[in-house]
């Protein structure tokens, strides 16, 4: 079983920057895939990014590549997402998730969630 409790949220103006952290429990958690996913009202949850169990492969959903970098301690058991030039449509409501598939970036293929964390954007 694994536990994922996010952290880092918060407004901010447009352009600015937030990282999120996400620690887990659990000592299977180095060998699975994760991901951060975000759902903004009235729409769907979707991918962010996601990570290899190796911190390797790096996908990033159009809308944030270039100015979003997710990585991952395994040591430390936690996985970050590091968030530049925020935009307003950036706003939604943050989740980690991890798969117990080593790398995948569908969203039917997470079975473990954190609560979310609000990340707010205003122009």
């Amino acid at each position: 079983q694994v536990q994922l409790v996010e952290s880092g949220g918060g407004s901010v103006q447009a352009g600015e920057s937030l990282r999120l952290s996400c620690a887990a429990s659990g000592r299977t958690f180095s060998s699975y895939g994760a991901g951060w996913f975000r759902q903004a009202p009235g729409k769907e949850r979707e991918l962010v990014a996601g990570i290899s169990w190796r911190g390797t492969l790096p996908s990033y959903a159009d809308a944030v590549k270039g100015r979003f970098t997710i990585s991952r301690d395994n040591a430390k058991n936690t996985v970050s997402l590091q968030m530049n030039s925020l935009k307003p449509e950036d706003t939604a409501v943050y989740y980690c998730a991890a798969s117990t598939l080593s790398w995948t970036t569908r969203r039917a293929d997470y079975n473990y969630w954190g609560q979310g964390t609000q990340v707010t954007v205003s122009s």
